[in-house]
């Protein structure tokens, strides 16, 4: 039994540390995933500390695992460990049996699992976390108390500082659709062999008070008008298939509400988005970046729009009050929110090809995107 529980607190430790450190990459990333749960269940109250919320989960889940791997306090943090995974199974439980949910994030966007998978996933490892709790006797330190207590110190100072990092500037791992070398054309397009769903058109009429469908190849054999009369038709899917894009909502629309999205990414000179979302005006340190990084832009005869999921205002602080002249286009803030992990940012274009994203804070690296021959 000893060795059998040794496997499974190296297994269920590094499981814990690495799934820890995918949503550390992109706490943003579980804060939205928070925000989806509140919003299904009607909890406003609760999204303005789902990013606080996500940064404490992923600290409090690395640094369970390096205990459980350490052997530190095992029955307290074994306990802790029940306790974590009763509520991810019940996240992953209610994702699976409401349908609301899809993907439960916990891999983060790196490693995507359908909510049913995630849920088997949650059952195999709360039975071994259940076993780790019963023989939590059997799990010994491997390093002095003094010296363990110390790695674990070390490792929480480093999950801190990482996620305080990434929200500074962006993931250093980005598996999202629009990361740098994504061609958005090529995401935004089914994949390569896949079927779209097969559909057939069904017709629903009333025949003598009793609803009656039938497709277009069973038309009931006594059919006529003074039999039946109609009331409705609509698609409906007969075999789901495997055709969906990496990117399906992703749209700019101009001043006017036309849809330049294709037009702007079959261009082929390199141009600059900086995305503005939930628009507020730039600190006086970003604004003197974006002002060189425009004026560079309108130098080198680089075209250059605002992106922003609210339009008048960015028209109003770039263009009447600052006297820019940006052309301001118009996206959805949940796709910006997918596109940079940042509530203001540049984005870096060559054609439909990512070339490089920056936060705001790194605005100025996109100076030597735009002084490239």
């Amino acid at each position: 039994m000893r060795n059998t529980v040794t496997v499974l607190r190296l297994l269920v430790g590094l499981l814990f540390v690495f799934s820890g450190l995918v949503k550390a990459n992109d706490p943003l990333g579980l804060a939205y995933k928070m925000d989806e749960y509140f919003a299904v269940w009607h909890w406003d109250w609760a999204t303005p500390y789902s990013l606080w919320l996500s940064l404490a989960m992923n600290v409090l889940e690395i640094l369970s695992g390096v205990a459980l791997v350490l052997g530190l306090w095992a029955k307290a943090n074994t306990r802790m460990l029940v306790a974590l995974m009763l509520l991810f199974t019940f996240l992953t439980g209610y994702a699976v049996l409401s349908g609301r949910i899809k993907t439960c994030g916990c891999f983060g966007d790196c490693i995507p699992l359908q909510a049913w998978q995630s849920f088997v996933k949650d059952l195999v490892l709360m039975a071994m976390v259940l076993l780790l709790a019963w023989q939590h006797k059997r799990i010994t330190p491997w390093l002095p108390t003094a010296t363990a207590a110390t790695a674990l110190t070390m490792a929480a100072i480093v999950v801190v500082y990482g996620q305080y990092r990434v929200l500074q500037h962006l993931p250093l791992v980005d598996c999202l659709p629009y990361a740098p070398g994504k061609n958005l054309l090529t995401q935004m397009a089914p994949p390569p062999g896949s079927r779209p769903d097969s559909t057939t058109v069904m017709y629903n009429y009333s025949k003598a008070g009793q609803p009656v469908s039938f497709d277009a190849n069973n038309f009931p054999s006594d059919f006529d008008d003074s039999l039946y009369s109609f009331v409705s038709r609509e698609t409906v899917v007969v075999r789901k298939g495997n055709a969906d894009a990496a990117i399906k909502d992703f749209a700019l629309y101009t001043a006017t509400g036309t849809d330049t999205t294709k037009a702007l990414l079959q261009q082929t000179q390199p141009y600059i988005l900086y995305f503005a979302k939930n628009f507020e005006p730039l600190n006086p340190e970003a604004q003197e970046q974006f002002s060189k990084l425009y004026l560079k832009a309108r130098q080198k005869n680089m075209p250059f729009f605002v992106v922003s999921n609210e339009p008048a205002k960015a028209e109003a602080w770039f263009n009447n009050s600052n006297h820019f002249n940006l052309p301001i286009l118009t996206c959805d803030g949940t796709v910006m929110k997918t596109i940079l992990r940042s509530p203001t940012g540049v984005v870096a274009m060559r054609g439909a090809v990512v070339a490089q994203k920056w936060a705001e804070t790194d605005m100025n690296n996109a100076m030597a995107f735009i002084n490239q021959p």
